[in-house]
C-alpha cells in the first residue's frame, strides 16, 4: 500500500527522472488565465445587449464568437505542437490571448458590435492553444494512473481566475455601467444613444487594455523559463493527420468523451451566463432597479464560483477513494435534480439551486478530459483538439437557451424554462460517467 507522500511524489514530481515542479507551476498559471477569460466574458452579453440595444439572442453572439475560436483553431493548434514543442503551443496562444485584448481599444473607437466580435474570437484563438498545450501536457508530466487527479488539481485554479474575473466584471464594469436599464434606453434620441454608447463602452475595454499588460509581461517571463519535453509513445510527427484521427474515432471512450465534453461545457456556460438574467427578473420582481438586480446576480454568480473552487479540492480528496467516473456520474446526477428547482421552484430558491450546480460541475470538464484520453497514447495532442473542439457546446447551446428566453412562454417564465437546456446536458454526463466506469 502506498503512503500519502508517495501519492503525492507520483502525482506531480517526477517522469523518467525529470523534476516538472517548475514546469507545473508555470503552466497551471495559463490555466487562471483561461479561467479570468471565460469569466469576464459570460456577464458581457447582458452588458453588450444594454450597451448596444440588442435581443438576448443577440447579445450571445459574444459566446458565439468567443467558443467559435476555441472550435477554430484547436486542430491548427494540435498540429502546431506536433511540429514544434508543448513550450511553443503556450507562447503562441499568450501571443494570441494578447492580440485579441488590444484589439479592444480599436473596438471601442470604432463603436459598433462586429470588431469587438472579432476581437474575441481571436482572443480564444489563443485559449485554444493554451488549452490544447497546457491539459495534455499536465497529463504527461507524471504517473499515468494519477493523470486525473493531477489534472483535477491544475484545473483547481482556473476557478481561482474565474472569481477574479467576476470580480473584475462586477466592480469595474456591470457597476460603472450607466444606470439607465433596458426600457429607458430605448426612448434615447440617435445623438444621445451614441453619448451612452460611447461612454459605456470606456467603462468595458478599461480591465481590458490592463490585462494586455500582465499578458506581455507573462509572455515575455515565459520565454526565458524552460519547459521540458515530454516524451510519450509517439509516431513520428510529420505522419499525416488523417491516421490519427481514425485511431481516435474508433476508440468508444474518447468518442464518447468528446460528445460528453461538448454537452458539458454547454451546461457550464448556459448557467454561468444566464445566472445573470435569472437573477435579474427575481429581483426586479422584489422591487430593485436592473443595475442593481443584476450586480447581486453577479454576487449570486461570485457565490458560485467559490463553491466550484472549493470543490475541485474536495474531489481530488475523494478520487483517493472513489472512481472519479462514478463520482461524476453522481454528481451529475444531484445537477440534474437542482436544474428541477431551477426551472419549477424559481424565486430565490431557484437562485440557490443555480448556485448550487456549480459545485457539482467542479469535476466534470478534467474528468472527462482525462477519461477520453487515457488511452490514446500517441495521439495525445491531436486528442486534445478534439476536445476543444468540444468545447464549441459553450457557443451553440447558450444561444439555443437565448431563444427561449426571447420566446413568448405562457406556463412558467421563460428564462426558467430555458434552463431545459443544461438540464439534458447533465444527462448526458451522467450517461457518460455511468459507461466509462463499467469500462
Amino acid at each position: 500500500m502506498t503512503t500519502d507522500k508517495e501519492n503525492k511524489s507520483r502525482l506531480l514530481v517526477t517522469r523518467e527522472g525529470v523534476s516538472y515542479v517548475l514546469p507545473f507551476i508555470v503552466v497551471t498559471c495559463c490555466f487562471a488565465l483561461w479561467g479570468f477569460a471565460n469569466d469576464i466574458t459570460n456577464p458581457m452579453v447582458k452588458a453588450f445587449s444594454k450597451i448596444f440595444r440588442m435581443s438576448v439572442t443577440d447579445g450571445t453572439l459574444v459566446q458565439v464568437a468567443f467558443y467559435g475560436g476555441y472550435f477554430c483553431m484547436a486542430l491548427p493548434a494540435a498540429l502546431f505542437i506536433r511540429r514544434h514543442s508543448f513550450k511553443s503551443g503556450i507562447v503562441m496562444g499568450l501571443a494570441l490571448y494578447a492580440l485579441g485584448v488590444l484589439l479592444f481599444i480599436p473596438a471601442k473607437t470604432i463603436g459598433s458590435f462586429a470588431p469587438f466580435l472579432i476581437a474575441y474570437f481571436i482572443l480564444t484563438c489563443g485559449l485554444s492553444f493554451l488549452e490544447t498545450t497546457a491539459n495534455p501536457y499536465i497529463l504527461l508530466m507524471g504517473d499515468k494512473e494519477t493523470a486525473t487527479r493531477r489534472l483535477n488539481l491544475a484545473q483547481s485554479f482556473n476557478p481561482i481566475g474565474s472569481l477574479m474575473g467576476m470580480f473584475v466584471a462586477m466592480n469595474f464594469i456591470q457597476s460603472r455601467l450607466s444606470p439607465l436599464d433596458t426600457t429607458q434606453r430605448a426612448v434615447l434620441d440617435d445623438a444621445q444613444f451614441e453619448a451612452l454608447k460611447q461612454s459605456d463602452l470606456g467603462v468595458l475595454v478599461q480591465p481590458y487594455a490592463l490585462l494586455s499588460v500582465v499578458l506581455v509581461l507573462l509572455l515575455v517571463a515565459m520565454l526565458f523559463v524552460r519547459i521540458p519535453a515530454v516524451r510519450q509513445p509517439a509516431r513520428e510527427h510529420h505522419e499525416p493527420l488523417w491516421p490519427a484521427v481514425k485511431r481516435l474515432a474508433a476508440y468508444k471512450p474518447y468518442r464518447r468523451g468528446v460528445v460528453a465534453q461538448f454537452f458539458y461545457v454547454g451546461a457550464q456556460i448556459t448557467c454561468w451566463t444566464f445566472i445573470i438574467q435569472y437573477g435579474t427578473r427575481i429581483f426586479m420582481a422584489e422591487g430593485m432597479s436592473e443595475q442593481a438586480a443584476e450586480v447581486l446576480s453577479q454576487r449570486y454568480n461570485i457565490v458560485a464560483m467559490v463553491l466550484f473552487c472549493l470543490m475541485r479540492f474536495v474531489n481530488i480528496f475523494l478520487m483517493k477513494y472513489f472512481k472519479p467516473e462514478r463520482l461524476m456520474a453522481f454528481f451529475a446526477g444531484v445537477a440534474l435534480l437542482l436544474m428541477c428547482g431551477v426551472i419549477f421552484v424559481g424565486g430565490r430558491a431557484g437562485m440557490c439551486c443555480l448556485v448550487g450546480v456549480s459545485a457539482c460541475m467542479s469535476l466534470m470538464f478534467p474528468t472527462i478530459y482525462g477519461i477520453a484520453l487515457g488511452g490514446v497514447n500517441e495521439d495525445t495532442e491531436v486528442g486534445s483538439a478534439g476536445l476543444i473542439m468540444a468545447i464549441l457546446g459553450g457557443s451553440l447551446l447558450p444561444a439555443l437557451q437565448a431563444m427561449i428566453i426571447d420566446s413568448d412562454i405562457q406556463l412558467l417564465p421563460a428564462v426558467n424554462v430555458s434552463f431545459v437546456v443544461p438540464a439534458v446536458c447533465f444527462i448526458v454526463v451522467m450517461l457518460y460517467g455511468l459507461k466509462s466506469s463499467r469500462q
